[in-house]
């Protein structure tokens, strides 16, 4: 495995609300990626860390023990961040492992998108990474559905163009929140029951949460085609996609790593 990553290889940490993904890129190939939990605050060391934790799994040079900047050459990175907080600690994480000073998603870097949109500044790093990937994976035109802490829509056009979205909440949120506004209403598990009408207060939850949500996808999607006038390709991801995926009216397909995916593309436009 390590004679097989000594190419140049691309490091690429997207850091959302509630995981933070690392996946590293060899030859245009995700050779692998891992999952940890987003905290609230973060160290210097605790990012660096990570990341050694995470190369080491690879048997990367850079995380021996007696590690150089010149074994570290052999790796760059690109970060993607939407948690204020934490990005200046992850952005010189990566600068003091990095053979170059890393790329951040952010307003001017090339992504190859046309934004008709009001504020393209508004628009998540990961979500315009999640565009970039499903655009050379599936094409165009289509929705990306993000199930993870919100339900993110982003939409794109016949020509390309990103048109605009739709955000509600995530299933993990809905649940929290029906917990907490409702006393004698536990949080549950998110797994779907095998009838729609639950036969206990569990199931009952779970059905309400999941096959409601995959109503609301099913009924945006039928909303978003009428508005632009034809049917699109449709993509699931995030945390929750493969248990949404099965319940919806419209054909879907899972998209893995979109994110990952994504931020390598960009990171290869930029460094032409």
């Amino acid at each position: 495995m390590k004679e097989a990553l000594q190419a140049p290889c691309v490091l690429g940490v997207d850091v959302a609300n509630q995981i933070t993904r690392l996946g590293l890129f060899c030859n245009d190939l995700l050779q692998t990626s891992w999952s940890v939990t987003t905290p609230a605050r973060i160290t210097l060391d605790e990012a660096r860390l990570t990341i050694k934790s995470f190369l080491g799994e690879l048997n990367m040079d850079c995380c021996s023990k007696e590690g150089n900047a010149a074994q570290t050459a052999s790796i760059e990175a690109i970060l993607s961040c939407v948690v204020p907080d934490l990005s200046n600690t992850w952005f010189e994480a990566l600068r003091s492992m990095s053979k170059q000073r890393p790329l951040v998603v952010s307003p001017g870097i090339k992504t190859g998108l046309h934004m008709n949109y009001n504020y393209p500044s508004e628009v998540g790093s990961d979500r315009i990474a999640d565009m970039v990937a499903a655009k050379k994976l599936y094409g165009y035109p289509l929705i990306i559905v993000d199930c993870d802490t919100t339900i993110n829509y982003q939409v794109l056009s016949h020509d390309g163009s990103y048109v605009g979205g739709l955000i509600s909440p995530g299933l993990a949120l809905s649940a929290q929140a029906l917990s907490q506004a409702a006393a004698r209403l536990p949080i549950v598990e998110l797994s779907l029951p095998q009838t729609v009408l639950g036969k206990n207060t569990r199931e009952s939850i779970q059905s309400g949460i999941l096959r409601g949500e995959a109503a609301s996808i099913s009924g945006l999607v039928e909303m978003i085609w009428r508005e632009l006038g034809y049917q699109t390709t449709v993509i699931l991801s995030g945390e929750h996609a493969d248990l949404l995926a099965p319940l919806l009216n419209c054909e879907a397909s899972i998209g893995n790593d979109l994110t990952l995916i994504g931020l390598h593309e960009i990171y290869k436009l930029n460094r032409k």
